[in-house]
């Protein structure tokens, strides 16, 4: 039996990845998994509920300027390096990998260190900053966009997988999508969501869209505003009842659990421009209309998304240029040409890699056998 160490937190750009990475592991080999994550992040809660193995450390992220907090930072850097060191020397994991985050930067140093096999994953075409470090010590690089590889001075240890996406986003089909989300399987369908945490600017624009379709037949649209929003877009759309529903065709959650359905059955999306979301867009072939967090690391949600615009699979609005208005025009002008939604859809799944999640499992599981190329070991 393999033991593999997963480390990845924060956000769920980073643990969503992980989790999917851990389950094509397991689907191919059986497998002991260890989480470690922060003691703050998200994966505080996510992973406890997927019955792994689950510990923390007490790490931070380190500020783009020298402040007294860097200071402090670098301390519990050090510390965490020493914790993350016993936690490697008690599982001894046969591979490390890690999925982003500054609690990586400890963990898979600390595997380096002690001569074991490590693999990180760059979701965006601009890594972030522990990635970057991190990608002079590590055994291989998984990256998302092939135009990361520009972004890494080791070329060698560079792999084009593709993002991980979860299996029921790959299954779910059309007809399955719209009949759980109780949709009409004729209506034009527009999905609009900012992210778990919801997207004030979108949801903003959102509500010129929601007035305007509200009395037309033609168009059903589910909108997830984030847990955070709803209450302000709901009182901004008068008649909007208890289940969300407003006009003939619009829906409007805080969050949504079948996220996978809602891409199944969508025509069109209004997106934000995170690694995994717009991996899910492109392997269903789902055109987008992509607004950048204006403030991610780098600015790399822009870069993401100028690279799905760039191969013709979608359009993009800036934040700063976002309102009812322009919005409202790009989804009209999109809605009513499906020429163009067919050729912004092909060019998605020509931009998709479904079979992402097995590939960086057989790499990671490469690594754990020593180097041997994973089926020709077992």
């Amino acid at each position: 039996m393999r033991r593999v160490i997963i480390s990845g937190g924060g956000t769920g750009g980073h643990i969503y990845p992980a989790l999917t990475i851990a389950r094509a592991i397991a689907a191919m080999e059986e497998t002991e998994f260890l989480y470690v994550g922060s003691r703050r992040g998200l994966e505080n809660t996510l992973i406890p509920k997927e019955n792994i193995p689950f510990v923390t450390l007490d790490v931070r992220g380190l500020e783009r300027k020298i402040s007294v907090r860097n200071l402090l930072t670098l301390g519990k850097t050090v510390a965490g390096l020493v914790a993350a060191k016993k936690i490697i020397r008690k599982f001894n994991p046969h591979v490390v990998i890690g999925t982003g985050g500054f609690v990586c930067g400890p963990v898979l140093l600390a595997a380096c260190l002690s001569g074991i096999p490590t693999l990180i994953q760059e979701q965006n075409v601009i890594p972030g900053v522990t990635n970057t470090i991190l990608s002079h010590f590590v055994s291989r690089i998984a990256l998302g966009y092939e135009a990361a590889a520009t972004r890494f001075h080791t070329k060698s240890k560079l792999v084009y997988t593709g993002n991980p996406v979860r299996r029921e986003v790959l299954t779910v089909t059309k007809e399955e999508g719209r009949r759980i989300l109780g949709l009409d399987a004729r209506r034009f369908t527009l999905v609009a969501a900012g992210g778990s945490r919801g997207a004030r600017s979108i949801n903003t624009a959102m509500i010129m869209v929601h007035e305007y379709f509200k009395n037309m037949d033609d168009i059903q649209i589910i909108h997830v505003t984030g847990e955070d929003e709803y209450a302000r877009v709901a009182a901004a759309l008068p008649g909007i009842d208890a289940d969300g529903r407003y006009g003939r065709g619009s829906r409007i959650v805080p969050y949504l659990y079948t996220m996978p359905a809602a891409l199944a059955a969508a025509d069109l999306a209004v997106y934000r421009a995170g690694a995994v979301g717009l991996a899910e867009l492109t392997v269903r072939g789902v055109p987008a209309i992509l607004i950048p967090y204006p403030y991610a690391a780098e600015d790399h949600q822009r870069y993401n998304a100028q690279n799905l615009v760039m191969h013709g699979a979608a359009k993009m609005i800036l934040d700063k240029m976002l309102n009812g208005k322009e919005l409202l025009e790009e989804i009209v002008r999109l809605k009513e040409d499906k020429a163009a939604l067919a050729a912004m859809a092909a060019a998605g799944r020509a931009l998709g890699k479904p079979q992402a999640a097995h590939d960086i499992a057989q790499l990671a599981l490469t690594l754990a056998y020593g180097g041997k190329q994973y089926g020709e070991c077992n």
